[in-house]
């Protein structure tokens, strides 16, 4: 199990699990309330969370071991994450899940691409095709015909 739960493809998996209830109870849960509001009850819940696995874990870290550029990294990919929330949370109260989630995972063919050109990634060709036919797959779901 040990090796199991060290693997990067077992927390991927899981990430989609509960990335599919994330749409499905985000699109339940906003029916009734703000999609900004929504996000930030969200929030903070996932910061009760963390902070109570850190906690447990013992996972604290001083704000001094953590250098500059880290914080301005964190910090971006803070602020690029709530803008995302709050963009899905606004699509979710208007479209149906099933078809803002697809429109949402484009997110893999963007991470592929600025993976390329901004940290020096390589794909292969079947990469590519894989890349690719994740688009074509979610417009397709995300088209109402």
């Amino acid at each position: 199990m040990k090796e199991l739960t060290s693997s990067w493809p077992f927390w991927a998996v899981l990430s989609a699990g509960f990335a599919a209830l994330t749409a499905i109870f985000a699109k339940v849960g906003v029916q009734n309330v703000g999609s900004d509001y929504a996000t930030f009850v969200r929030t903070l819940v996932i910061l009760a969370v963390i902070a109570s696995i850190l906690a447990v874990t013992g996972g604290w870290q001083t704000p001094g071991s953590v250098s500059r550029r880290t914080y301005l990294f964190l910090l971006l990919s803070g602020a690029a994450t709530g803008a995302s929330w709050l963009c899905y949370f606004r699509a979710l109260k208007l479209g149906d899940a099933a078809r803002v989630a697809p429109i949402d995972k484009l997110s893999v063919v963007l991470v592929a691409v600025f993976g390329v050109l901004f940290l020096g990634e390589r794909l292969s060709a079947p990469n590519w095709v894989g890349v690719v036919l994740i688009a074509a797959g979610a417009v397709l779901v995300a088209f109402k015909g």
